[in-house]
Parts: C-alpha cells; sequence; structure tokens
C-alpha cells in the first residue's frame, strides 16, 4: 500500500465537494441557525470553512482546525480570493490533542460545530498501523464476548462526535456533521442514553457514491443542544436537503425506532421473546468444518474428499440459502459439542475418522484468532447448546434487507444447522414450530420488527430486535401451512 493511501484512509479523508459544503451550510441557516462562531475541527482544505463564512456572513469568526500541513497551505491559498478571510483563523493542531472545552471556553456567543469527521474504523486504524484515533478505552462499555467478538470497534466520527456532545453539551451549541447513518443513530441513542440536553435533531440523507465516492449510506447530523430546555430525543428523517416531510424515528424501551407511527400501533406486543432467537453455528473455519456430500465421501473447502462418521456430521444451511428460500444443497458441518466448553475428547472414541480428521487439520483449527477458542477446549466451536438439537426450526437470515421467516425439518432425521448470519428458534414439534410460524408472520409482528429496522444497516436484523417481540401474545390453535425445504 503506498504512504498516500494509507494515509488518506488512516485519516478517513473525503474532501467535502465546496458545492456540498455550501448547500448544507445554506439549510442550516434555513432550519434558523445564526452561530456566532462556526469551528470545523477537521478542516481539511476548508470546504465548510469558506461555506460557513459565506452562509453564515453575521458570525464573528469562522476558525478551522486541520492536522495535515498541506491541507492547511491549500486553504491558505484558497482564502486570498475570500472577501471573508479576515473572519477566518486556521490553526495546525491535531483533533485528539486538543483540549477543546479549554479552547472554547472564551469564545462568545453560540457555537456551531460543523464538518466532515473521518470515515473509518479503529479496527481499520489497527489493521494499517495507523494512529489517528483516540486514547485506547473501550469507551461505550462493551465487555464480555461483545468486547472480544468485535462490538467494541467504532468508528473515529463517532467518538469524536460523542466527545463533541460531552463539551458543548454544558454551555449549548449547534453540531452538523457530515457522518455515516449508521453513525449518527448510535450517537443519538447514546445521548438519549447519557440524557444529554438535546432541544432537536435531525438526519439527512445524502448520496455519498454521488459526492465521494464511497458505497456507504451516509447523512448530514444536526443536533442542537440547550441546556435550558426541555431534552427531546425523537428526531425526523429526511430523504434529502430538499425534503420538507421526513418521517419520526425516536427511542423507545431502549429501542432506536425507525417509524414511531408503525411502532406505536403494535407496541403491545413489546416484551421478551418467549424463546430466545440464537445464531447459528461459529467455527471460523469454513473450509475445514464445512462439507459438501458426494459419491465418494465429503468434499470440504480445501477440495479434499474424507470419510467422516456421522456421529458429528448435520446438515447445514447458509444464510443465503435462508434469506435466499434456496432448497438444501447437501451441505454438512462438524459439529464437535453439544454445549459450549463441553469436552471434545470423547471423540476420539465415538468417532475416531472424525478425531484424525480433527487432527490432520490441527493447524488450520488451532490457528483461529479468536481469544474464545484458546480458551475453550481444542476443536471448540460456538452457537450450540440443547437449543441447536430441538428438530424443528424456524430461521431468518440478519443480513437480508426482507422479513422472511422460512420453516426448516430435519433432514434425514437429523436437525438442521446453520451459519452465524442465521437467527432461529428450534422446536421439539411441528405443530408447534408452525403456530409460531403464523403469530411471526402477523400483520402485527411484521409491522413491529419493520418498525425498528433500519435497512441500510449492514446487518439490519439482529436478536437485540426479534427478541423484544412477545409472539406469544399472537398464538393461535391454527397452524399455518409452510412450504418446507
Amino acid at each position: 500500500m503506498s504512504i498516500e493511501k494509507k494515509r488518506r484512509i488512516e485519516f478517513g479523508d473525503f474532501q467535502t465537494p465546496d458545492a456540498l459544503a455550501l448547500q448544507v451550510c445554506n439549510h442550516l441557516r434555513a432550519l434558523g441557525l445564526r452561530p456566532d462562531v462556526v469551528i470545523e475541527p477537521t478542516c481539511g482544505v476548508g470546504a465548510f470553512v469558506l461555506a460557513a463564512a459565506h452562509a453564515f456572513n453575521d458570525a464573528r469568526q469562522v476558525l478551522g482546525y486541520e492536522v495535515n500541513e498541506a491541507h492547511l497551505d491549500t486553504l491558505r491559498g484558497r482564502l486570498s480570493a475570500s472577501p471573508h478571510e479576515s473572519r477566518i483563523q486556521l490553526e495546525h493542531a491535531d483533533f485528539f490533542s486538543i483540549d477543546w472545552k479549554e479552547q472554547t471556553k472564551t469564545l462568545p456567543g453560540r457555537l456551531l460545530i460543523v464538518g466532515n469527521f473521518p470515515w473509518v474504523t479503529s479496527a481499520t486504524q489497527g489493521a494499517i498501523g495507523g494512529t489517528n484515533l483516540p486514547e485506547k478505552s473501550n469507551f461505550l462499555g462493551f465487555n464480555g464476548f461483545d468486547a472480544i467478538s468485535g462490538k467494541a470497534n467504532f468508528d473515529i466520527s463517532e467518538w469524536m462526535l460523542l466527545d463533541v456532545l460531552r463539551w458543548l453539551a454544558p454551555r449549548g451549541g449547534d453540531v452538523a456533521m457530515l457522518i455515516k447513518t449508521a453513525v449518527a443513530r448510535k450517537v443519538l441513542a447514546h445521548a438519549e442514553r447519557q440524557q444529554m440536553p438535546i432541544a432537536g435533531a435531525r438526519i439527512v440523507e445524502i448520496d455519498a457514491k454521488k459526492h465521494f465516492g464511497a458505497s456507504v449510506d451516509a447523512c448530514l447530523l444536526v443536533i442542537r443542544l440547550d441546556p435550558a430546555a426541555v431534552p427531546s430525543y425523537d428526531y425526523a428523517v429526511f430523504s434529502s436537503l430538499e425534503d420538507h416531510q421526513g418521517r419520526k424515528v425516536g427511542h423507545r424501551h431502549g429501542l432506536t425506532v425507525s417509524d414511531l407511527n408503525t411502532f406505536e400501533a403494535c407496541s403491545f406486543l413489546i416484551g421478551q421473546s418467549p424463546q430466545k432467537w440464537r445464531s447459528g453455528v461459529k467455527h471460523d473455519t469454513s473450509a475445514v468444518m464445512e462439507f459438501t456430500r458426494c459419491a465418494t465421501g465429503y468434499e470440504n473447502g480445501l477440495g479434499e474428499i474424507v470419510q467422516l462418521e456421522e456421529t458429528c456430521l448435520f446438515p447445514l444451511m447458509k444464510g443465503s440459502d435462508i434469506g435466499g428460500n434456496k432448497e438444501w444443497r447437501s451441505k454438512f458441518v462438524l459439529i464437535t459439542q453439544r454445549t459450549v466448553g463441553a469436552d471434545t475428547s470423547s471423540i476420539r472414541e465415538l468417532a475416531p475418522k472424525t478425531w484424525a480428521y480433527l487432527e490432520a487439520h490441527a493447524e488450520q483449527l488451532d490457528a483461529r484468532g479468536s481469544t474464545i477458542y484458546a480458551k475453550n477446549p481444542r476443536f471448540s466451536i460456538f452457537g450450540v447448546g440443547d437449543y441447536a438439537f430441538r428438530p424443528w426450526r424456524i430461521a431468518i437470515c440478519g443480513l437480508y434487507k426482507a422479513i422472511r421467516f422460512r420453516l426448516v425439518a430435519p433432514i434425514d432425521g437429523r436437525p438442521v444447522m446453520f451459519d452465524d448470519t442465521v437467527y432461529y428458534l428450534s422446536f421439539d414439534t411441528e405443530d408447534e414450530a408452525r403456530q409460531t410460524l403464523t403469530a411471526l408472520e402477523s400483520e402485527q409482528a411484521r409491522g413491529l420488527l419493520s418498525s425498528l429496522i433500519f435497512w441500510d444497516e449492514k446487518r439490519p436484523i439482529k436478536t437485540g430486535i426479534l427478541n423484544v417481540l412477545d409472539w406469544s401474545r399472537l398464538l393461535t390453535d391454527t397452524p399455518m401451512q409452510a412450504t418446507l425445504i
């Protein structure tokens, strides 16, 4: 990777087009924002500095901060042609090194913090050896498996924006930032949990592909802070800067709601799922642990044809099978445990061919990076328990942008396993499964789920959403006819 490319990734360096910056600032002015001082904390080559100086011509100062000296040199050259040069001040500075509360305490009047924070995650920074991030801390408070498995990974812009809200909240002011839409929602949810003094907020969707050449859902997030006002944590989402209708979004029962009107109509179903939704098997070595049955045995992902006992082999359906409503493709997965943490050495006696196979591929299995494998018996997997061995399932793929439940019957007398992009319920009898499917596919259940799902997310359907639907309130004695695999 070239030094220039690494630097662009490290700093999430997507410069805002001048036309978009001016459009945003004019939009803010139309909303009634009248800042005395405008601050762009990562100003780059100055699109927002120049746009803010033009749109807010009654602001006393426009302050730009930038860590890249070359960007500042470019901006200084641009200022020479600006009639607002006298109101603009620039400083070569690193966002993470500035004490912003101290820096702004003497600034007069109302502040507007505007700009475009870096579009890069902490995990990406680690992968490229980048240092453009705050001091390491699990700042959102994840613990246990969530912290280990990656939920503690965060967008740098998320940390930066929350930091701005922390120091700006006591004095009040406005924030308008171009960021990923998913980050905007996280920030607003966090602000509610922390009871920050939000007087109003909105998300305005933008075309990131058009403006930045980035295939990501992005938006303009506008937050008004006022410690003297009664906080309001509902907000509106608009499809563009020209949209004046929007839809009402907010938080209820600790949940982020994408459509409050639908949610309120179906909220009687909010509670706890009678059975916890589970994710499929996690093993992190599909080439070794997954097989396709062929005429001469089982073929793994390495192209090897092997002979294995059926003891530890179970039918497998992937997320694409469930979400795409595909037939079973004679796939199998090796299940080494009945419960998480169980001793695996019994396989040596129960299925000696399988044990020999595992030992032959021990190098790949032992190399699995996560500490969850290192702390458990050799050849461990995750996503197993009593629930995993009940014969009937209702499954849904978390990656597909549709609420599509599927009834899955046992195959050759064995329960079907899934990969970890699938969530499922399991049942002892077909009748139980069919009755539950009827409830889940009802208009009310679908309405509640759809009101909680944000379809622009990479994995829009989550167990946290599925598990708040109390489908037992919709159970009937009439089983639904469903197509089996």
